[in-house]
């Protein structure tokens, strides 16, 4: 069983993260990942601005940023002999949903999915040299967000 948590920082908890939460496990059952736990943090420019350059020395802010763990370990949910997976942290700009949102011509929905998504690929070890469409692991993120189910969050 897999276990996604839910907070906030500098901007108020979404009140649609129940759907996001539901969304997660969803993209985490796709992937084929089990007794995973992950924590996703939305919060504002401002804050993953600080966070990208202590952990990254980019002094902007970022749409979304992974902090991988992938630490096993135990916890009440995993299923029975089975070792958890603490598989990091996922930050997300909600400033930045809105502006990927309007300069890619998508709904601020599918943005936020597509940054889960995202977040996630990259807890599960994909990576990519640049953001062009020709890259493996953002074909197959774009392949995810459609096969999924939508949902509306109304950032």
């Amino acid at each position: 069983m897999n276990k996604v948590e839910i907070s906030a920082e500098e901007t108020p908890l979404p009140s649609w993260r129940g759907s996001a939460r539901k969304y997660c496990l969803e993209v985490l059952e796709r992937l084929n990942l089990s007794n995973w736990e992950l924590s996703i943090l939305f919060c504002n420019n401002q804050f993953i601005q600080q966070l990208n350059y202590k952990y990254k020395g980019i002094d902007a802010p970022t749409d979304v940023l992974s902090f991988c763990f992938n630490e096993e370990t135990s916890f009440p949910t995993a299923e029975a002999g089975a070792k958890a997976v603490i598989a990091g942290d996922l930050v997300i700009s909600l400033e930045m949903v809105k502006d990927n949102a309007q300069e890619y011509g998508v709904n601020e929905d599918e943005e936020i999915r597509r940054l889960l998504i995202h977040g996630i690929l990259h807890l599960a070890g994909e990576n990519h040299l640049t953001n062009t469409e020709t890259e493996p692991m953002l074909k197959y993120q774009e392949d995810l967000l459609k096969e999924l189910s939508p949902w509306k969050t109304t950032v």
